[in-house]
């Protein structure tokens, strides 16, 4: 199990600016960020208050095994919803040693993201 954790934005914590990913992966909206202005500040604030619950999750469904290594594997990422994708797996598809593909499972989404999702070189959504 790899784990995501959305960054949401300070005081309206449903609009993703970023993901936070088990080993350390972190991937921003910088047009979320600089839009809404918000500080390195807020930002480090809500990175360290997910990476605590990323931590606890990983424990909880892992028991101390570790991350396991997605490269060649296929990947199926499931939500209970995206809107805006910025919580999707870090673009893992786009480099190299990443999965052989990845499922993107959701039951809703805004046509336009899941568009955009399926523009990755090895996702297709479900």
């Amino acid at each position: 199990m790899f784990l995501v954790r959305k960054l949401g934005v300070p005081r309206w914590s449903e609009l993703a600016m970023g993901a936070l990913a088990s080993g350390g992966v972190v991937a921003m909206n910088d047009n979320v960020v600089s839009s809404l202005h918000i500080t390195d500040e807020q930002v480090r604030e809500v990175i360290d208050s997910e990476t605590a619950e990323l931590t606890r999750r990983e424990q909880a469904y892992r028991g101390g095994r570790p991350v396991a290594d997605p490269g060649g594997k296929i990947v199926i990422l499931a939500d209970d919803g995206i809107a805006t994708g910025a919580a999707c797996w870090p673009r893992a598809g786009d480099t190299a040693g990443g999965p052989q593909s990845i499922v993107v499972a959701v039951p809703v989404g805004p046509q336009s993201v899941c568009q955009e999702l399926a523009q990755w070189p090895t996702t297709w959504c479900a």
